[in-house]
């Protein structure tokens, strides 16, 4: 196990920047704001803690990359920006979704409402489900795993095609296992980034996939016919639980924020971390890190503390609840994260007690100002 502990002085200069225009428009947060934000460079922080590798098939070790600071991204002459013209996040459902007890549009409400509350400021749109079969993209048969799989390529270009004029981006979302070339095993998602398109499986995300008995394993591994699309006709998708659903929303928003530019994090627990494998993916929390909160407010011009009270009324998360949790009833509450406290769900799944203890920072915070 290795921790990557930055300097509080590293870890400023990443937030602040030593750039004097940049460092100016520091100064222009409300002071709720920045004592918050400074908790990043803050020592022995309980809300921003650093970065823990617990093996060397973890994303930071077997993937080495250059940091990314504020500056850096603020600076990126190739990262995408909204506007007023182009300030829609299109998700594209792709072939079926769970099991009888939760629909497609649930789901899918599910996500948006959340993907909204993440990215303030921004109007989600989901649009209507299409079959695999209208995508046109190739798919076969995993060698190993014997599960259905589908081109994630392909389905960048149908998305391409897809993309509305007032569309920042159009993310595809599917139940099934995804393949970005012949010679590769899986593929959690890929994205165009200059096309602000992206495609992402949740597959992976059914505890029971890695199982032998596994429900989604067909009985031949043989290549099967290329436009015989009957194949995917009652194809199994995994029962969606809560803790599927919050898998779900960590990758949705890690993966549209490659999309705004933003790199994969490595100053500070941060949902935007890489991760190499499920039990990694896990382990990330569900926000950001100042530093990379700091660039989303950039792009957004959201203020930091209406974000973290956002939320549409009547957001009701899961009567569904992750396998090691007892059932939580189900009551509407003003906020995402509010209902993800208040129900307990995640006091008992990883990634909620750091969002809980910034929340009440935060209502600390208003308190002294």
């Amino acid at each position: 196990m290795k921790i990557i502990q930055h300097s509080a002085e590293v870890l400023k200069v990443a937030l602040v920047s030593r750039d004097p225009q940049l460092a100016k428009l520091y100064e222009e947060f409300e002071s709720k704001e920045k004592l918050l934000l400074n908790e990043a460079f803050q020592p022995n922080s309980v809300l921003f803690k650093p970065i823990t590798l617990h093996s060397d098939s973890d994303w930071i070790s077997s993937h080495p990359e250059p940091t990314q600071d504020f500056a850096q991204f603020y600076h990126d002459p190739c990262r995408n920006r909204p506007s007023s013209k182009k300030s829609l996040i299109c998700v594209q459902p792709i072939g079926a979704f769970g099991d009888s007890r939760v629909s497609t549009d649930v789901y899918m409400n599910w996500l948006k409402d959340y993907c909204e509350a993440f990215y303030y400021g921004l109007t989600v749109r989901i649009l209507g489900p299409v079959p695999v079969s209208h995508t046109g993209c190739a798919f076969r048969v995993n060698e190993y795993t014997h599960n259905l799989q589908i081109q994630a390529g392909h389905l960048l270009n149908y998305l391409k095609k897809k993309k509305a004029k007032d569309a920042f981006c159009v993310v595809g979302v599917t139940m099934i296992d995804l393949y970005p070339k012949e010679s590769w095993n899986f593929v959690f998602g890929q994205a165009s980034l200059t096309e602000g398109v992206g495609i992402f499986s949740f597959a992976r995300y059914d505890s029971d996939f890695y199982s032998a008995n596994y429900k989604g394993k067909l009985k031949t591994t043989k290549k099967l016919p290329p436009a015989d699309y009957s194949v995917f006709d009652g194809y199994y998708t995994p029962e969606i639980t809560s803790l599927l659903l919050l898998r779900s929303c960590k990758t949705l928003t890690h993966e549209i924020g490659h999309i705004f530019g933003l790199h994969h994090c490595q100053w500070l627990q941060c949902v935007m971390q890489g991760s190499n494998h499920l039990e990694e993916s896990d382990r990330r929390p569900l926000d950001l890190c100042p530093i990379c909160l700091r660039k989303l407010q950039s792009a957004l011009g959201f203020k930091i503390t209406e974000r973290y009270k956002a939320g549409p009324p009547g957001l009701c998360w899961p009567t569904l609840h992750c396998p090691s949790c007892p059932p939580t009833p189900s009551t509407a509450h003003p906020s995402p994260l509010q209902h993800f406290t208040n129900t307990g769900f995640l006091g008992r799944c990883r990634g909620g007690w750091r969002m809980r203890q910034v929340e009440q920072n935060l209502n600390s915070v208003m308190e002294q100002v």
